[in-house]
Parts: C-alpha cells; structure tokens; sequence
C-alpha cells in the first residue's frame, strides 16, 4: 500500500485527493474481497460495483497527477514516489479485479465447465443449437410470412385495378346505352309525327275525292233535269 500521508511534502488540495484516494481504495479492497466469496448473478453485480469504485480511484489519481505539478520541486521527489506507490497499488487492484472477472466458473456457476467434453458442456451446446435450430426456423416463417404478405398486396393491387377498369367500362357502356336511349327516344317521335302526317293526308285525299264524286254526280243530275 501507499505511505501514509505527509502534508509536508504536497498542497493541501494534494493532500486532499491522496485521503480521499485512500477511502476509495479500502473500499475497493473490500469490494474485492466480497467478489471472491460469490458466484452467478451477485457476482457480477459485485463486478460492476468494483468496476465503478476502480473508476473512481483513476479519476483521483488523474485530479492528483495535474495537481502535482503545482507543487514546488523541492518537495515534488516526495510527491512523485507518493504518487506511483497509489498508482502501483490500483494497478495491483485492477489486475485482481480483471483475474475475478475472467473467473468464468464463478460468475457462471455450475453451468460452466472448462471441460468441453463433460456432460454438461454438451448439453449446454445442444441447447444452444436447439435454441439457435429455433430462431432459424422462426426467422424463416417470418420470411414466408412476409413473402405471402407482399405477394397478397400485390393480388390485392392486381384485384383494385381490375375493378376499377370493369367500373369505368360499365360507366362508358352505361352512358352508350342513355345515349342509345336518347336516339330511339327520338326516332319514336320521329315515327309518329309521321303516322299522324300520313293519317292527315290519306283523311284529306279521302276528303277531296269525296268532293270531287259528289261535284260530278250533281253535274250529271243538273244535265238530265
């Protein structure tokens, strides 16, 4: 560990980030320590306190690093061997911290076996290709879902134009048939106006020979009388 603190030798607010270091590294120690006696989830929750105090303890010795070049050189010898003896202790710390984190037993528990051919890794590898056999197939049903999805939009499109060309069929052939109407409608009247023309002559024509009979009738009877 680091020598105890000489307020001699540095600035006040050097001294001040050398105590403060020393707190996070007791606790970091002790976190540590709590990481070693766990295993599965706990203990990668532990890790990731350990992590953030092993953070904490680098943001100080960046803070005393800036800071100690404002200490004057006579005292600064002191300062610096201070100042690596921390940095080899959090070294130190970081390096057991890794050694627990790359304890992959522990933080597995007894599903993790560093024998490939146990009975246990194979099972976990079976299940692991049935899990990923699983994903394919679900991932290609969505594909064919998807696929028969598209190609019904496209039946769907298909059918919405067909309609709507049969609609403005029937529309033109709807407006052909009124105006078929229209022409019949008008030759009808057509053919009556002339029926009653022909019906008017032929009374007329029956009229004027009857009148024409009658004028030599009297003609001949004036003659004999």
């Amino acid at each position: 560990m680091s020598n105890p603190l000489d307020t001699d030798a540095g600035s006040e607010l050097f001294s001040s980030y050398e105590a403060e270091l020393k707190l996070v590294q007791a606790d970091l120690n002790q976190k540590l320590e709590q990481v070693s006696e766990l295993s599965g989830e706990p203990r990668k929750s532990a890790i990731r306190l350990a992590e953030r105090t092993l953070d904490e303890a680098n943001e100080l010795l960046g803070q005393m690093r800036i800071e100690k070049q404002n200490i004057p050189s006579a005292t600064r010898s002191k300062v610096n061997q201070r100042f690596r003896n921390f940095e080899s202790d959090i070294d130190g710390q970081k390096r057991k911290l890794k050694a627990l984190s790359d304890d992959r037993k522990a933080l597995f528990g007894n599903r993790y076996s560093d024998n490939p051919d146990s009975d246990q890794q194979l099972e976990q590898r079976q299940q692991l290709l049935s899990g990923t056999e699983r994903l394919d197939r679900s991932s290609q049903r969505l594909r064919d879902s998807q696929r028969i999805a598209n190609e019904t939009e496209g039946i769907g499109r298909d059918t919405l134009a067909d309609l709507q060309l049969q609609r403005e069929t029937i529309q033109h052939t709807r407006m052909n048939m009124l105006e078929s109407e229209g022409y019949v409608d008008r030759s009808v009247k057509t053919l009556r106006g002339m029926a009653r023309r022909m019906a008017t002559n032929r009374i007329i024509t029956v009229a004027i020979i009857t009148i024409l009979v009658l004028l030599i009738i009297a003609v001949i009877y004036s003659k004999f009388h």
